[in-house]
């Protein structure tokens, strides 16, 4: 059974020139291989997101659940960073 399968895919030319350029460097193999590997760096960034949305932002929206008057209002944050950058000049 094959693991592999072919594509055909347009990419607009100044992409395809940069794959073209990292197979010719040296740096990768193939234009597949360069491929693969935005694939998998894509894939890695979409799961760090998800992630980060699954532990911090949740925890984060339950805790405004579970006390919405522990909760600074827009108003309050922006005074707060222009106290703060105002401190730093």
């Amino acid at each position: 059974m094959r693991t592999t399968r072919q594509l055909s895919i347009t990419l607009p030319n100044d992409m395809a020139d940069a794959i073209r350029e990292r197979v010719a460097s040296g740096q990768y193999a193939s234009e597949s291989e360069v491929i693969r590997d935005g694939l998998r760096a894509l894939f890695a960034r979409d799961q760090a997101v998800e992630t980060w949305l699954r532990q911090e932002v949740a925890s984060a929206y339950d805790a405004l659940i579970a006390d919405p008057n522990d909760v600074a209002s827009a108003d309050e944050v922006r005074a707060h960073l222009a106290a703060k950058h105002s401190a730093h000049r």
